[in-house]
């Protein structure tokens, strides 16, 4: 009786972990696909923009998306090992770190897509000639 409780422990726990991955993978492409947006982002900025303050915006969201993009890759190497050799239950502190890495993603997609109306506010004052 016991082991088939063991069993179902860790099939949950094995569920639980996958979940995250999942949701890990989400916003890892998310942010990896907003670092190609701020390559291009970056480029009209110095062709057509010239501002010397947008380009250091950029820069800094740059290094937030990278770092954060880093923090992420090291969650999910965490998650994998745990997946195939943990033996810790899914528990609320478990949760609660999860929760916490969503809440730093949001927080760095709300500051992108601020950022990206404000630019694109900046460049809908440049007309054709």
């Amino acid at each position: 009786m016991n082991s088939i409780s063991t069993y179902k422990i860790d099939v949950q726990r094995r569920l639980c972990i996958q979940k995250d991955l999942n949701e890990l993978n989400a916003w890892i492409s998310t942010l990896e696909f907003f670092n190609s947006e701020l390559d291009h982002l970056s480029i009209i900025e110095k062709q057509l923009i010239k501002n010397a303050s947008v380009s250091s915006t950029i820069l800094a969201l740059r290094r937030k998306n990278v770092l954060n993009m880093a923090t992420l890759c090291k969650y999910e190497q965490e998650l994998k090992t745990e997946y195939e050799y943990g033996k810790v239950e899914y528990d609320l502190n478990r949760l609660k770190v999860h929760e916490q890495r969503r809440e730093h993603y949001l927080k760095l997609v709300e500051e992108c897509n601020t950022f990206k109306n404000q630019f694109y506010m900046l460049v809908r004052k440049y007309q054709r000639k």
